[in-house]
C-alpha cells in the first residue's frame, strides 16, 4: 500500500465536458491514508474466496422480490432468463451489453471464458457488495469518493487528467483506454482489446496505477447529481462521506454507488471519463465486466512499508 499525506485540494470539474455531477470545483480536506498501489487482482481476490467460502452476487439466483422495488412503478417482471446467476458483459462482437449468464468473477465474459493465466488482471464481475465484502476481510476498507479523487490527482493541480495536460492519444499510451471509433472498432494501440494487468503503465506522481483506465473502481459513497452543489458555503469541505441516500433522477427509485477511474470501454468521443474527476453509477448488486476495485486503509504513520 502507498501512504498518502492528507491535505486540501479541489475536488470536482468545471471543464466543459464535465458533466453535471462533477461540478462545481470544491475545496475539500482528507486526514491521510493508505492506498493500494493497485486494482485488486484475481490472484487476490480469489484467496478471499477460499478463505471465507464467499459466493459473490453474480453467482446467485437476483431476487425477484428485491429487483422489482428497484425497477419504475408498474413495470413488468423480468423475463425468467434474467433471474437465473449472471451478470453484465460489453461485446466486442456485437459492440454493445448482455447480460450473460454464467457471468461471474471466474469467467468475466460468460461460462466458455476463464481467468486462468490471469492472476495479475483486475478482478472483475465484482458488485459494490463483493468489493465491500472483500475489504472487510483484509481489514481494510473501501475509500471514499474524496480519497480516490485526492489518489488519482497525485497532487497535480487543475491538471485534465491523472497524468497532466498531454493528449491521451499522444505520445506513449498512458492507459488502457478505448483506440479507435466506439464502439465499432478497438485497435489495441495502447497494447490491450480489454482488460490488462495491473501495473502495465506508468504510476501516477504518488506511485498509483491505473487511475485513469483498465477498470472502473467502487468507490463507497452513495451518487446524488447535487452532491457538490449541497457543499457550497462550507468549505473546506473535512474527509467527507457522501451523502445519506442516492438520488439519481435518471432512475429515482434504484440506490446506486459510484465507480471512479473510467475503463477500457471510455473514449475521448463519447466520455473521457478517465478523467479523475469522472464518476459512473451502478446499484450495489451490479457486477459488470470493466467493474473491479482497490482499497484503503485508515491512517497509522508509516514505521516500514506496508
Amino acid at each position: 500500500m502507498i501512504w498518502l499525506e492528507g491535505g486540501v485540494f479541489k475536488m470536482g470539474s468545471d471543464l466543459p465536458m464535465a458533466r453535471a455531477d462533477e461540478k462545481p470545483v470544491h475545496a475539500v480536506k482528507l486526514d491521510s491514508f493508505w492506498i493500494d498501489a493497485n486494482e485488486v487482482t484475481n490472484a487476490e481476490f480469489k484467496r478471499f474466496v477460499e478463505a471465507t467460502g464467499y459466493i459473490t452476487t453474480a453467482e446467485k439466483s437476483p431476487v425477484l422480490a428485491e429487483l422489482m422495488q428497484q425497477l419504475p412503478a408498474g413495470s413488468p417482471e423480468p423475463a425468467p432468463e434474467l433471474l437465473k446467476p449472471g451478470a453484465l458483459v460489453f461485446s466486442m462482437d456485437k459492440h454493445r451489453w448482455d447480460w450473460v449468464l454464467g457471468a461471474n468473477w471466474k469467467h468475466p465474459s460468460g461460462p466458455n471464458s476463464s481467468i486462468a493465466g490471469k492472476d495479475h488482471y483486475p478482478v472483475v464481475q465484482v458488485s459494490w457488495d463483493d468489493a465491500k465484502a472483500y475489504a472487510q476481510w483484509a481489514g481494510k476498507r473501501l475509500p471514499t469518493e474524496a480519497e480516490w479523487e485526492y489518489a488519482a490527482r497525485g497532487g497535480l493541480v487543475d491538471k485534465t487528467y491523472t497524468w497532466g495536460e498531454e493528449d491521451p492519444y499522444q505520445g506513449k499510451a498512458k492507459a488502457n483506454i478505448w483506440q479507435g471509433q466506439f464502439p465499432l472498432n478497438n485497435t489495441g494501440a495502447d497494447g490491450f482489446i480489454e482488460t490488462s494487468p495491473v501495473r502495465s503503465f506508468a504510476p501516477n506522481a504518488y506511485g498509483l496505477y491505473d487511475m485513469a483506465g483498465n477498470v472502473w473502481e467502487w468507490v463507497e459513497d452513495w451518487y446524488r447529481v447535487d452532491t457538490y452543489a449541497q457543499r457550497v458555503g462550507s468549505e473546506p469541505v473535512l474527509n467527507p462521506k457522501g451523502p445519506e441516500t442516492s438520488l439519481d433522477p435518471e432512475e429515482p427509485s434504484m440506490p446506486k454507488r459510484i465507480q471512479r477511474g473510467g475503463s477500457y470501454l471510455c473514449d475521448q468521443q463519447i466520455c473521457a471519463s478517465y478523467r479523475p474527476s469522472a464518476k459512473m453509477k451502478s446499484s450495489a448488486d451490479t457486477s459488470l465486466s470493466n467493474v473491479g476495485f482497490r482499497c484503503v486503509k485508515d491512517a497509522v504513520a508509516p514505521t516500514q512499508t506496508q
